[in-house]
């Protein structure tokens, strides 16, 4: 008689108890998976990996101390082969893309676990990616887009801060012709009619974060 196959081995990474509690629930009753360790942050993640070498990987995008994709580029740094699920409630294009860039297998938003995680995780095990099919559509629509420049991100978290342009060029000692030069830009590769129309572009698509 054959031997039952191992189960799937899943480390859990989130900062939440509840929610490690509520994903454990799922899947206790799954005879083909097995949550060997937890970690509620981004250092914590990479210690557990080392030390159990899950099959699978659980990690919530926004971690303490280390976010969730610099985790998961450390751990593929030393495991090239390592899977990653990430876990997230933010759904721009511009997280989505990153995570994918970064080596991740599957992006989950938290609103779905119930219905998706579970087939999820045995997909990626499998070898499959898998991603929804709204997000898919949203990171597609963008793909031929100029991405903004690491100065005017910095440019658009100002402003979503509030900041006027006078005050953004003391924080960045730069001249504020050229920060009205950031704005312009910012407004064209966004498509944006105003400021306030920037940001919550950006917010929106994971740009920024407030």
């Amino acid at each position: 008689m054959n031997a039952a196959p191992r189960p799937i081995r899943i480390l859990l990474a989130d900062d939440h108890p509840v929610l490690r509690q509520g994903i454990q629930a799922l899947a206790a009753d799954e005879r083909d998976m097995e949550f060997i360790a937890e970690a509620s942050n981004g250092r914590e993640a990479i210690e557990q990996f080392r030390k159990h070498l899950p099959d699978i990987t659980l990690i919530d995008l926004q971690l303490p101390d280390m976010n969730g994709i610099d985790a998961m580029i450390a751990i593929r740094n030393e495991f090239p082969d390592a899977r990653f699920i990430i876990l997230t409630t933010y759904a721009g294009d511009v997280q989505v893309s990153r995570a994918l860039k970064s080596g991740a297998r599957a992006y989950l938003l938290k609103s779905f676990l119930r219905k998706e995680l579970l087939d999820t995780i045995r997909a990626v095990h499998a070898g499959q990616k898998r991603i929804p099919s709204d997000l898919a559509t949203q990171v597609a629509d963008h793909i031929a887009d100029d991405s903004l420049t690491v100065r005017e991100i910095e440019v658009l978290r100002l402003i979503a801060a509030g900041n006027a342009n006078k005050l953004i060029a003391d924080q960045l000692s730069i001249a504020e012709e050229t920060v009205k030069g950031h704005v312009k830009n910012i407004l064209s590769k966004l498509g944006a009619n105003d400021r306030t129309h920037a940001v919550t572009i950006g917010l929106k698509r994971g740009i920024i974060e407030l």
